[in-house]
């Protein structure tokens, strides 16, 4: 059962996992005893070189950053570093409320500052005071000056550190660091406090103590009514112990104490068990959560995979996929026991492949990344995309994408074939399931990079597509059809359409026990006397008086001059066509797949629509395609991601798609949309498209129609502009009028000087003159949002960098 029905016969489960369109990607290795030798596996991944440098890829630094930067060994920009270095405004503004502090503390120690006791004797009683002075008369009056002189310190401190820039200072030299660093800067912090708090604790320590703790001990003494309650020592030493807690907690937030702790001590935890303690910190290359956990055999096997050469990317992601899965459902035993029995093969895809037999681009499996390009250093894009890497993982295609661009600006090149090749590199992980649609004549990939291959009008084709996406609800059928046939159209509606599809579709099932096939319903909805007097016929019996009275519905709407009907068959008329004979579970030799099986299986599948001469039917099937993936994925429960990737888009964005794709977020899944302009959109459905998408890409040649969407979409920033005018310097002088006019004859302009305005001002982030004129051939404005809700602005992106 550990092979997740990898190893067992074909075709024995209620739901099989369709097998390769091809040969696979990479060798099915069957079970091998534990110990017996392991082949080596042959090639390497794109950027990834075999053996030691799997090594150096798996330990190369991965940090966490913005969306949309590619992490593999990303280093932040020198500019970037530069700009977290304190500003000297910043240092000034610790000095100098320092400086003023300790002198102001100087001044109220030598009784030289203005007023100083007259709150002092404003708020204490008369009879503490000599006549006229501050001077005590007993240990009242003495005890009323240490609680003042503590109060102001308190209140000075309070007002330098407010005024000042410590709590940025304590960020940028102690909060920005990783842990432990960061808790043990803390830590010394908070003994150097302390040791002005309590320097009689410390040996050595010979300055006066910070008049806190003389003024607290006062204060008890004064509401007490004497100092009798110190003679408890309980009591003296909770008093203390309150003290110092108030000094360091401060401190302890800074450092992050707290969270630290918890995480050492869920570290700890975790790797209690008789195989040791918790191991030291390890490369990523020697499986350290593996070993914190306590699987340390299952750990020292894959090191060995991985320093023999037998593992490649694919490999590592899967079993680190497969760790997560087994930690989240408490499966650690049958982890350790699948990966001793198959070492670098344990959880391998159905297929069997292990990677890909060509790659066109760079993948980081690790951090679940693709990369399109590099950003371009310009003056709107922020210090840490400049020189980047961009890239695509499924945390921002969960949000859905949509790209506009003419035909030729590289949408295909640059961005479908890239993605479709990480999902299916995620999918052999068992992290991803995903559908591409080809446009027609222009198929994505290798047969070999899918596991289904569905051409439409192929009688070569191995596979037929179900297009009732194996439902067994009437209502939920329909709800696909009646999207694919007439979503597009303004004159139908959606909902009556599928209700008409019910009406025919629910008696059929009911009497035969399966939904008809295309050409049948095609005469159903024709309103074919022989064919509804034969399902009527069907349908007799005491069990089906629900039915009759559905079909009896439809048969008094189909003498209707306004039925849906007719409209229904006309469309559905598109893919009755000779060519399609035999397709849509019309009764040929292809297999006919089923969408719902991506909600089950991490399955690579590719759809070719047919070739040119039918549009309107490829649209159609389009439209199918995406109704139907929108409802299987709607649990969102599975343990992988699922996606849809649409080469061309024309004819697919309605209204009810709209709200469907709003929802996959939510959902963890995701569509991609390419469309060569907006104007293969309805118009009224422009905004809601832009909406509903969370990332959105504008390629170069776009028209400046298309890109004012765009710019209304993306909206506006504040920025500062600085306007300089020159004005002509008149002189009353005689000889400042001869130089400057020795000056103009020298240099030819008049002696002028110049006046600076700066202004902040809200400007559009990219208009649609610039997105039309100024994106260059190659590149493409990119905007980016996670499924977390992170955003990354537009920039703009070198495709071919």
């Amino acid at each position: 059962m550990d092979s997740d029905g990898t190893q067992d016969a074909r075709g024995t489960h209620a739901n099989p996992v369709p097998r390769p369109a091809g040969p696979p990607g990479g060798p099915s290795v069957p079970p091998r005893p534990v110990g017996a030798p392991r082949p080596v596996e042959q090639g390497a991944p794109y950027g990834v070189p075999a053996r030691a440098s799997l090594v150096e890829w798996l330990n190369a630094p991965r940090p966490d950053t913005k969306p949309g930067i590619w992490r593999y060994g990303y280093r932040l920009p020198k500019g970037a570093r530069a700009a977290e270095r304190l500003s000297p405004v910043t240092v000034v503004g610790l000095l100098v409320p320092l400086v003023v502090g300790l002198f102001l503390w100087s001044l109220w120690r030598r009784g030289a500052m203005p007023y100083e006791s007259v709150l002092l004797r404003l708020f204490t009683p008369e009879d503490w005071w000599w006549g006229g002075t501050a001077s005590p008369k007993g240990w009242e009056g003495s005890a009323g000056i240490l609680v003042y002189n503590g109060a102001f310190f308190l209140v000075l401190l309070y007002g330098m550190g407010r005024l000042g820039s410590w709590p940025d200072i304590a960020r940028h030299f102690v909060g920005r660091r990783p842990q432990p660093s960061r808790a043990l800067l803390a830590a010394l912090g908070t003994l150097l406090t302390l040791s002005f708090v309590f320097p009689d604790a410390f040996p050595g320590v010979g300055w006066d103590a910070l008049p806190l703790v003389d003024a607290v001990v006062a204060l008890v003494a004064l509401i007490s009514g004497g100092f009798d309650v110190f003679g408890s020592t309980v009591f003296k030493v909770g008093l203390y112990t309150v003290i110092a807690l108030l000094v360091v907690w401060p401190f302890a937030r800074i450092g992050g104490w707290w969270a630290y702790t918890k995480e050492r001590l869920a570290a700890r935890k975790a790797a209690a068990g008789p195989t040791g303690p918790t191991p030291a910190d390890r490369p990523r290359e020697q499986w350290p959560d593996l070993r914190e956990a306590g699987q340390y055999e299952a750990a020292e096997l894959l090191t060995a995979e991985v320093a023999g050469g037998r593992m490649n990317d694919v490999d590592c992601a899967r079993v680190e996929h497969a760790w997560t899965l087994s930690r989240r459902d408490g499966q650690l035993a049958r982890f350790r026991d699948t990966v001793l029995r198959h070492g670098a093969t344990a959880w391998v895809h159905p297929s069997g492949a292990r990677d890909l037999s060509r790659r066109t681009a760079r993948h980081d499996l690790v951090a679940g990344q693709v990369r399109i390009g590099r950003w371009v250093e310009a003056e709107r894009a922020p210090l840490v995309y400049h020189g980047a890497g961009a890239a695509l993982g499924p945390d921002v295609l969960g949000t859905s994408l949509l790209a506009v661009g003419p035909s030729g600006a590289g949408k295909t090149r640059h961005l479908i074939e890239p993605v479709t090749e990480a999902l299916a590199l995620r999918a052999l992980t068992g992290q991803c399931a995903f559908v591409t649609v080809s446009a027609p004549g222009t198929p994505l990939a290798a047969d070999s990079a899918f596991d289904v291959v569905v051409r439409i009008g192929d009688r070569d084709s191995v596979h037929d597509l179900d297009p009732y996406a194996d439902s067994d609800d009437p209502d939920e059928a329909a709800s696909f059809l009646a999207e694919a046939l007439v979503g597009d159209l303004d004159t139908v509606g959606t909902d009556s359409a599928a209700t008409a599809l019910a009406q025919v579709l629910g008696p059929y099932r009911a009497a035969y026990g399966r939904f008809p096939a295309l050409p049948a319903l095609r005469e159903l909805l024709e309103s074919e006397p022989a064919a509804l007097s034969a399902l009527r016929e069907a349908l007799a019996g005491d069990g089906h008086a629900v039915m009759r009275r559905e079909l009896d519905v439809r048969i008094r709407q189909a003498a209707s001059p306004t039925d849906v009907g007719r409209v229904l068959a006309d469309r559905l008329a598109l893919l009755n066509r000779p060519v399609f004979d035999g397709f849509f579970g019309g009764g040929g030799t292809a297999r006919p797949f089923s969408l719902r099986s991506l909600a089950e299986h991490p399955l690579r599948v590719r759809v070719d629509l047919p070739e040119h001469g039918h549009e309107e039917a490829a649209r159609l099937i389009t439209r199918l395609v995406l109704a139907q993936f929108c409802a299987v994925v709607r649990d969102g429960q599975r343990p992988h991601f699922a996606c849809l990737v649409l080469d061309d888009a024309t004819g697919t964005v309605t209204a009810g798609s709209l709200r469907r794709i709003q929802r996959l977020r939510t959902q963890n899944a995701g569509v991609v949309l390419a469309l060569r302009t907006l104007g293969d959109v309805p118009e009224a459905l422009h905004g809601p498209l832009y909406g509903a998408v969370g990332c959105r890409m504008a390629f170069s040649g776009v028209t400046t129609w298309d890109g004012s969407r765009f710019a209304q979409a993306w909206g506006t920033a504040w920025v500062q502009t600085r306007d300089v005018a020159k004005h002509t310097v008149f002189a009353d002088q005689p000889m400042t009028r001869a130089i400057h006019a020795l000056r103009k004859l020298v240099t030819g302009r008049a002696v002028t000087t110049d006046a600076v305005t700066v202004r902040t001002v809200e400007r559009e982030r990219w208009s649609a003159s610039e997105l039309a004129h100024e994106v260059p051939p190659g590149h493409a404005v990119l905007s980016l949002t996670t499924v977390e809700g992170e955003h990354a602005p537009p920039l703009l992106v070198n495709l071919r960098g």
